[in-house]
């Protein structure tokens, strides 16, 4: 599909919108991910410049600087206003396996538009783990993965994965039994041919889908911090690493906020405030604080914030 995308259809793609330079650089490039599986950004509306447009609105002021847009980025992302970061949509078009798919489409705060099998034949596809990320299964965590399992039972493993997703094609294609050279015709004239919404069951959750994912960067922010989180599976990891790439193109500056006060913040319980405000050195930690590189709001807040 991806040597299909037509990206100018209607013959024009001139605009007087907003563009991002960097986002335009990428714009269609698909970014690899697994064996067969792809993302890539195909549209955007809006970047770092719209998210201050929308939160200036009330007051009708215009874009000031670069340095005091980011300020006021990252005060809105410290403070989760996060009406102003709605404002910005990315559009992906996305291939990967279909457990992949089941467990992303969880995040129900999206566009999407599938592949239909309904429609469609899909491809003869699926995906197969490298050996190093078959894992046995946590003992602490349920839903996740541990030790390496050996590589003997890694080519034990792979084998049977390939040889059940290359049987399971045989048999969605017998059940089909359509002439890929006449489309439409059975292939075999003494079979019928099974409708393919029906023929697609047969099929493993390794082969792979594709869609179209329109989602606003808010939360697409919300997407990622879960899907780029140590604990998720590797599978969606790989996926959400390479759309924060995508995502840092568009809007650089909120992506630095994110990363600063989501991705890699921590949120603290009262207690746990507590437990740190008996224990500290305010002095010391103050001292700290002025030499660190923090803006003077942060810094003002970070001492309201431990009554420092």
């Amino acid at each position: 599909m991806r040597e299909e995308f037509d990206t100018c259809p209607y013959g024009y793609n001139s605009t007087a919108r907003l563009i991002v330079e960097e986002a335009e650089e990428i714009l269609y490039k698909p970014f690899n991910v697994l064996d067969h599986g792809f993302v890539r950004l195909v549209d955007y509306m809006g970047g770092d410049a719209a998210i201050v447009q929308a939160a200036r609105v009330s007051y009708g002021s215009g874009t000031k600087k670069v340095q005091e847009d980011s300020g006021l980025i990252r005060y809105l992302m410290r403070h989760r206003h996060t009406t102003p970061f709605e404002m910005v949509e990315l559009k992906f078009h996305a291939k990967m396996p279909i457990f992949v798919a089941r467990q992303w489409i969880r995040h129900r705060t999206a566009n999407v538009n599938e592949i239909s099998g309904r429609y469609s034949i899909l491809d003869k596809e699926f995906y197969l783990p490298l050996p190093e990320n078959l894992g046995t299964q946590s003992k602490k965590n349920r839903q996740g993965r541990d030790e390496i399992v050996s590589s003997r039972e890694a080519i034990s493993i792979l084998e049977m994965l390939k040889h059940d997703a290359l049987t399971a094609y045989s048999h969605y294609e017998y059940l089909l039994n359509e002439d890929s050279e006449n489309p439409g015709n059975p292939k075999d004239q003494e079979r019928s041919m099974l409708a393919r919404e029906l023929s697609r069951m047969d099929l493993t959750l390794n082969f792979y889908t594709q869609w179209y994912w329109k989602i606003d960067l808010h939360n697409l922010f919300h997407f990622l911090s879960l899907r780029m989180d140590d604990h998720a599976q590797y599978e969606i990891k790989v996926y959400a690493d390479k759309m924060a790439e995508i995502t840092k193109a568009v809007a650089p500056i909120a992506y630095q906020a994110f990363e600063d006060y989501r991705l890699y913040g921590i949120n603290l319980s009262k207690l746990e405030k507590e437990l740190i405000k008996s224990s500290i050195d305010k002095a010391k930690l103050s001292n700290l604080l002025e030499s660190s590189e923090l803006s003077k709001r942060e810094k003002d807040e970070f001492k309201l914030k431990l009554n420092l």
